[in-house]
């Protein structure tokens, strides 16, 4: 099956920028989002694959799911390279086609901003996820200070979502982490300045698993 999803010049002028934010800490970020994993993982927006060369060797496979056409090739051709075995699938992160609980971790990574349905994608990755599984994310999410968070709701009002490739800047995505059912385990507040001309913008970097519901009764 193939998706609708093309943003031919936001994901040129992404990935022509993307590797340059490796550098400003970003790239310490990943590995940091990737530390420990094993198993079998599923990676939903994976954009031109940057987090494959950041995978520990533990990691059985990586199923990346990008419906994008144009970063998907770019993410083959990472996958070529990475030190996991990695495929690279085109799909959509709230209509994930696998059963479940199949996986053993779920990773969400610079793309709960763009989805349509950010709660339904978290809900999905929850319902793959192995019952001890665990999410890792790493997302740019609105501002605590009321004067950012002001600027960030009036550019999602704006173009600026038709000209980012869907991008919401003011998105609360550690709420919407707790609201689809996730026990958050850890999460850190970062700040990430993309370019030396942009602002810093606020990001979580955490973990979670399913929360266990207690049975009637006990």
């Amino acid at each position: 099956m193939t998706h609708s999803f093309s943003h031919p010049l936001f994901a040129r002028l992404y990935a022509r920028v993307s590797p340059g934010m490796e550098g400003r800490g970003v790239g310490e970020h990943r590995d940091r989002l990737l530390s420990g994993l094993r198993g079998r993982v599923i990676e939903v927006g994976a954009g031109n694959g940057l987090n494959f060369a950041h995978y520990p060797i533990a990691v059985d496979e990586v199923v990346a799911v990008e419906p994008e056409p144009y970063l998907r090739s770019l993410a083959m051709r990472s996958a070529a390279s990475a030190p996991v075995r990695v495929t690279v699938i085109d799909g959509l992160a709230d209509e994930l086609p696998f059963p479940d609980g199949c996986f053993d971790a779920a990773v969400a990574s610079l793309v709960l901003c763009s989805v349509a349905d950010p709660l339904g994608a978290l809900r999905e990755l929850r319902r793959v996820l192995a019952p001890d599984g665990q999410l890792r994310y790493y997302e740019h999410v609105v501002s605590r200070r009321r004067s950012a968070a002001r600027l960030q709701r009036l550019l999602d009002a704006s173009v600026w979502p038709r000209l980012a490739g869907g991008c919401h800047m003011a998105r609360d995505t550690g709420a919407l982490i707790r609201a689809a059912g996730f026990s958050i385990e850890t999460e850190e507040r970062l700040v990430v300045r993309h370019g030396r001309r942009q602002p810093p913008v606020p990001h979580l970097l955490g973990t979670a698993r399913a929360r266990v519901h207690a049975a009637p009764g006990s």
